[in-house]
């Protein structure tokens, strides 16, 4: 039995008792957290670490990531922020050069607003790789674009019908143009590169998030697309003892259009939650895609574009309302995205569903994203016990003009209202959605209380009304986003009896200006009592 006293620090608890002077922790969990005499007296055997005036809080609990799609991101080129065609190619061309040997071009984060119209072609790759296969996703991970190698290597044609809930985009003769979405992607293009990653591949990809979880102070994320191949990679990850984060996963279903199929993810999913929990990996829920993105005009509306047009739900209410109703029966937590308005209300009428079949029971449903929301369905979804879960990284000036296109004016001034969740009486839960976003906390942070860029400060705040206080924000990226997939006695606060996570700061972020975020770093991440990263100072 070990015992160590964290004094001389700030700790933020993200509890009802915001503030304490020192943290005694016991092995892996906290014994004690409040003023400093205590402290000693309970732990007059303890280590003592002088953290010399520095901030500590909760270690960051990502409401909404893609774990280990963010650790294989990490190695392919980056193409967020870029500018038009041009940029994107150059940086594709300049990974490529660092990677002759790699059999194909893979990369991450193109933005929709960066290419003419939106709609991304073949031939804007092809001249410069016209043999070489180009795989980039876009930054909101719901589309992908392909040059005609890639098309030909998945087999793509003219022929090639489009998926429930997808579409391959054609030319006016019916030929692929390389732009994919939604279910076309997730469910046929995606599926071909999972099968070319083996497992020391995807091994790696697990390593490269988690060190930087720990460089960056996240010490749980809640998987929102969790499948086979992932489950395998963290299961002999926590055989082999390399796990420095805890996962809540929750287990992807995909919409088959046929109710036993689907019912039947719901079973694994069953399955897996009752044999697939220890305190590094725990399997909580299910995960249903209801629409896709505003940038790709493929969320649901109640109202079309600004161009007219409109989309389908992946997920209509009766595909929905059955699995929703399973999963509930079965305790399991449901998680749904929904970034349109009219998607928001499918989601909610599904867990109305589920209350109406199975009656009282205790219940942990969400609904992720929320871009464009009705303040009555907020209401709605609060009085219903549903957590919004949302993703400040979202909001970034940078990315919203085209989003704003798509929308018009009125709506787009009313895009990602936190404060409407809160004063509604609902938890709030943030995340990242890395990797369509990054997962630095920190930067997640500042756009929470800022509603501004992190790489350009000086832009205008994308509709900065809707900012929240720093302390909440941290409090819902921590405490907030561990109640909603039922862990709230085991992480997200400084409290006796959870485990020992937690992060030391080198800034007091609540003492000084907001903008000192971007420069702040994390020294030390501790998991369970384990230091698991420490700076050089």
């Amino acid at each position: 039995m070990s015992k160590k006293l964290y004094v001389n620090a700030s700790f933020f608890t993200a509890d009802t008792r915001a503030w304490a002077d020192a943290l005694l922790i016991r092995d892996d969990r906290i014994l004690y957290v409040g003023d400093e005499a205590t402290a000693r007296r309970l732990g007059n055997d303890a280590q003592t670490v002088d953290l010399g005036g520095r901030l500590v809080l909760p270690g960051f609990v990502d409401g909404h990531a893609h774990v280990i799609g963010t650790g294989e991101a990490l190695g392919q080129a980056d193409l967020s922020g870029a500018a038009d065609p041009d940029e994107i190619r150059a940086r594709l061309s300049q990974w490529h050069r660092e990677r002759t040997d790699a059999p194909r071009i893979l990369a991450m984060g193109w933005p929709h607003g960066a290419i003419p119209g939106g709609q991304p072609h073949r031939a804007m790759l092809d001249e410069q790789f016209p043999d070489i296969p180009v795989y980039a996703v876009a930054y909101d991970y719901h589309s992908i674009w392909l040059n005609t190698a890639a098309l030909n290597e998945v087999g793509i044609t003219a022929q090639t019908a489009d998926p429930l809930g997808g579409r391959f985009h054609r030319d006016a003769d019916g030929q692929a143009t390389g732009f994919v979405d939604e279910t076309a992607f997730h469910g046929i293009v995606g599926p071909f590169l999972d099968e070319l990653v083996d497992a020391s591949t995807s091994a790696i990809n697990l390593d490269r998030v988690q060190a930087a979880y720990r460089k960056t102070g996240v010490t749980t994320s809640c998987d929102m697309g969790f499948n086979e191949t992932d489950l395998e990679t963290f299961l002999a990850a926590e055989r082999a003892g390399s796990l420095t984060s805890r996962l809540k996963a929750y287990w992807r279903i995909n919409n088959t259009g046929d109710r036993e199929q689907n019912l039947a993810q719901v079973a694994r999913a069953v399955e897996l939650a009752e044999n697939v929990s220890s305190p590094l990996l725990d399997v909580v829920g299910v995960k249903v895609i209801i629409d896709g993105t505003v940038d790709g005009c493929t969320a649901v509306l109640g109202v079309p574009y600004a161009d007219g047009s409109n989309a389908d739900p992946i997920w209509p209410l009766d595909d929905l309302a059955p699995v929703v109703a399973a999963a509930d029966a079965a305790g399991l937590k449901v998680a749904m995205h929904a970034i349109g308005d009219e998607a928001v209300r499918i989601a909610i009428s599904a867990v109305e569903h589920g209350i109406r079949v199975n009656g009282v029971r205790s219940r942990r449903h969400r609904i992720e994203h929320l871009e464009v929301v009705d303040r009555a369905d907020v209401e709605r979804l609060a009085s219903l016990g549903i957590t919004p879960s949302m993703q400040p990284v979202h909001v970034d000036p940078l990315n919203a003009p085209f989003w704003r296109s798509q929308l018009g004016d009125v709506r787009a001034d009313q895009g990602f209202p936190w404060p409407w969740m809160t004063e509604a009486g609902a938890r709030l839960a943030f995340g990242t959605d890395s990797p369509t976003a990054p997962h630095p906390p920190l930067p997640n942070m500042y756009m929470a209380a800022t509603r501004k860029s992190p790489s350009a400060p000086a832009v205008v705040p994308n509709v900065s009304e809707f900012a929240v206080p720093l302390a909440e924000a941290v409090v819902h990226g921590s405490s907030d986003s561990a109640w909603t997939c039922g862990a709230e006695d085991e992480i997200g606060r400084l409290r006796a009896g959870l485990y020992a996570d937690f992060i030391v700061l080198d800034t007091n972020i609540f003492e000084r200006p907001v903008d000192d975020l971007l420069t702040t770093s994390v020294l030390m991440t501790v998991l369970g009592g384990q230091v698991v990263h420490q700076a050089d100072q």
